[in-house]
């Protein structure tokens, strides 16, 4: 067994060197098949995330008794590489928490977009723009409460919805709306042109 080990780790040594890899040795990490490799993102937070692994497995082929065909038609051992492209999901996913602080960019956002109704009588304008961003495949909110625009848009925030959008008497007439992002930009962008604003944003 060490020295089917030491073969495994030598490969694997010899393929992340040849990829241009630097990387450094922490002797008992492995799993009992064999070395790995493991990918640990930083965060902006200081901290590092062990993610992605791949692993070099010279074991489990010879226990299963493995093989295959090849173009001689003989039949050799398989090495077997055990690949996880983002680790734990729910540590990759708390990571990415942990990173954008909550804020998460437009495409990542469980609720992309808000749709704010402003004034008495908006309702039906902030609906009808929700509708037709959600036929466009957009995660989309509305916010019908009657509160005043500072107190949704504080709100919306504390949700970490990217983009609010203000819908009122002005914007309705016009058929615009009022877009506004989480760090306080906002500009007035015409209904038939909001897809073309947000398109290559929320669906990189």
């Amino acid at each position: 067994m060490p020295a089917v080990w030491d073969r495994a780790e030598g490969a694997l040594a010899a393929a992340a060197r040849a990829a241009g890899l630097d990387f450094v040795e922490q002797p008992g990490e492995g799993a009992f098949y064999g070395p790995k490799l493991e990918f640990a993102l930083g965060g902006s937070q200081g901290r590092h995330w062990q993610c992605g692994t791949i692993q070099v497995d010279f074991v489990l082929p010879e226990r299963l008794e493995a093989r295959y065909v090849d173009e001689h038609n003989a039949r050799p051992r398989p090495v077997i590489l055990h690949h996880a492209v983002l680790g734990s999901i729910e540590r990759f996913v708390a990571m990415l928490l942990e990173h954008y602080a909550g804020n998460l960019p437009l495409w990542l956002a469980p609720e992309q977009i808000l749709c704010a109704p402003i004034g008495a009588g908006q309702d039906g304008y902030a609906r009808h723009v929700g509708a037709s961003l959600t036929e466009r495949g957009y995660r989309v909110a509305l916010d019908c409460r009657p509160q005043r625009l500072p107190r949704k848009i504080v709100d919306a925030h504390a949700l970490g919805i990217p983009i609010l959008l203000a819908l009122g008497r002005r914007e309705a007439a016009a058929e615009t709306v009022v877009l506004r992002r989480s760090d306080g930009r906002q500009e007035s962008v015409a209904l038939a042109r909001l897809d073309e604003a947000l398109r290559a944003e929320a669906f990189p």
